[in-house]
């Protein structure tokens, strides 16, 4: 069974919620904390104490939450071959980016720093909660973190993080320079869009942030493979 958290208990007995968000190996103040947060914007956190992995391959979640930890692989990966669960939302808490990488192709969606505050938590689930409650428009942005490896035209093949990806391109992170009008070749992997592929240019770019935007080539049909990527996590 659910063991309810604190401050999840109150008002949710008679509250129907849209969304039920998995909180896996974390213990209180944290799990507490962010079941409170989720409930502000209709959504139910439920802490699976007892066999995670199982659940997540048995029950419907819209999201999941998981320390980055030893329970962190099996759990992702339980979460995506799953008939229900995969288009789920994954959130990771703690960890350093180049852990989260470890996990990429499970496609990580968003980390919870640690210490967590509630006003960075409010402002996370806040930026991710349309994606969770299914309500983004056609044409949204998906925030994912996983590895991206371009070759420039330069002769250059270097490897950079993403951001967010839509069915029109990526935006990513990367200590590399690069020049706005630039053509690379995309290439990343996720469990559930192995070995996609597609021609780009670098529209934009934040010296400042060391972020750029790559648009996909609306001539290379590679991008149609991405295209129903990301309206089939619209679908749920």
């Amino acid at each position: 069974m659910d063991t309810p958290t604190a401050a999840a208990t109150p008002n949710l007995t008679n509250k129907k919620t849209s969304a039920r968000v998995a909180l896996v190996d974390l213990e209180d103040p944290t799990r507490s904390l962010l079941a409170d947060c989720f409930r502000q914007f209709g959504m139910d956190a439920r802490f699976l104490e007892v066999d995670a992995v199982g659940r997540l391959q048995k029950e419907k979640f819209e999201a999941c939450v998981v320390k980055m930890g030893p329970l962190a692989q099996p759990v992702m990966e339980s979460a995506r071959t799953s008939p229900s669960n995969k288009r789920i939302v994954l959130y990771a808490i703690g960890g350093t980016l180049q852990e989260a990488l470890k996990h990429s192709k499970y496609g990580i969606n968003a980390v919870f720093q640690e210490p967590l505050e509630r006003p960075a938590v409010l402002k996370l689930v806040r930026s991710t909660q349309m994606l969770v409650l299914h309500e983004l428009r056609r044409y949204a942005r998906i925030p994912i973190i996983t590895e991206v490896f371009l070759n420039v035209v330069d002769g250059r093949r270097i490897k950079a993080t993403s951001i967010e990806i839509s069915s029109g391109g990526m935006s990513m992170r990367c200590p590399h320079e690069v020049a706005v009008g630039q053509s690379a070749e995309v290439a990343f992997s996720l469990l559930t869009l192995p070995k996609a592929t597609v021609r780009g240019t670098v529209i934009w770019k934040s010296a400042a942030s060391q972020t750029f935007g790559v648009h996909f080539d609306t001539s290379d049909e590679r991008r149609l493979r991405i295209k129903e990527w990301v309206e089939g996590c619209m679908e749920g």
